[in-house]
């Protein structure tokens, strides 16, 4: 742990409400490493990502405006095990390069607890020794299902494909050194739960 800095792993499935939490931690006094947002960042137009997802994948990987063709990889990667590490070998060192700049940035900053919001941090296997503490954001497959039905306005089999690629409920929980069970709570009640955690962070 560095010193008098916390950081705390921040995980959970597709529909969890992980990103909700992360939002509620930061404005509990928190900064926030966002790992999905920086791959985002690195695989639009001019992203760090581009050239080589381009010599990987081909220029029909690349849409017109110069992004990654997200919808396009999705598929692929759904369908072809080989070409998700293939991303993942371009993405991966990336997000985790920019993820220590950040951090290190919050730090100099005076910032006292760091939040790495990690969608796939039990998948990974290389997160946990970077971290203090991991916080599962919980709730059932069928909730995730659900929400994620209704928010994206994908179809269940969609949404089922990308669970059967994300660690299980179980996994996630015994990775877990603190949970949230965001299973039929309103958002003030989520939000709720969220600073009383903080108040144990020390935030």
């Amino acid at each position: 742990m560095s010193q008098g800095i916390q950081r705390i792993g921040l995980t959970g499935g597709i529909g969890s409400g992980k990103s909700t939490v992360a939002q509620a931690l930061a404005g509990c006094g928190a900064a926030v490493v966002d790992a999905d947002a920086i791959a985002r960042q690195l695989t639009l137009a001019g992203g760090a990502a581009i050239g080589e997802l381009a010599r990987q994948f081909g220029e029909q990987a690349i849409t017109a405006e110069g992004a990654m063709d997200r919808d396009r990889m999705r598929q692929l990667v759904f369908t072809d095990p080989a070409a998700k590490l293939r991303l993942e070998a371009i993405i991966h060192p990336l997000v985790s390069q920019e993820s220590s700049c950040q951090f290190s940035a919050a730090v100099a900053a005076g910032w006292t607890c760091v939040v790495f919001d990690v969608p796939l941090l039990v998948e990974s296997g290389r997160w946990r020794q970077q971290l203090d503490r991991v916080l599962v954001i919980d709730c059932t497959v069928a909730t995730q299902v659900a929400r994620v039905m209704a928010r994206n306005g994908w179809s269940r089999e969609t949404v089922q494909t990308i669970l059967a690629g994300q660690a299980s409920r179980t996994q996630r929980l015994a990775a877990a050194d603190l949970c949230i069970c965001n299973e039929g709570l309103t958002l003030e009640e989520l939000a709720r739960l969220v600073r009383q955690l903080a108040v144990g962070l020390g935030l």
